[in-house]
């Protein structure tokens, strides 16, 4: 599967912001997807994680109750919708497709190519 992520800018604290992540190929409702983020100088993170179905969700403690992810399987696209932005949510953000809903970055076997986040302050 190929994942185009998109929808990135420049917000100000406070701000909200939806990126997507659009998948190409006919099995993307077989993947679990994850969203990362990885800000200049630090490693990878996770953000969140959604279920095949949607039904399952888990975030990181730092955007929990302020990040959502979700997904519409018949357009192939996830999302993630960021409410409350912080300077700290800097970041490029990935999205990912993998066997599992995991944490763990490594366990991911699709990545897309990342789109830039930046909360001015």
């Amino acid at each position: 599967v190929q994942l185009q992520a998109s929808g990135g800018g420049l917000v100000q604290a406070g701000g909200s912001l939806s990126v997507s992540c659009a998948a190409s190929g006919r099995t993307f409702s077989s993947y679990h997807m994850g969203w990362f983020r990885q800000a200049p100088g630090k490693e990878r993170e996770f953000v969140a994680v959604i279920s095949r179905s949607g039904r399952n969700t888990y975030y990181a403690d730092s955007v929990k109750g302020l990040f959502t992810i979700s997904r519409d399987n018949a357009k192939n696209t996830v999302y993630l919708q960021m409410n409350s932005l912080k300077p700290e949510d800097t970041a490029q953000y990935y999205c990912a497709a993998g066997g599992m809903t995991s944490l763990v970055a490594a366990e991911y076997s699709y990545w897309g190519q990342g789109t830039l986040v930046t909360v001015s302050s």
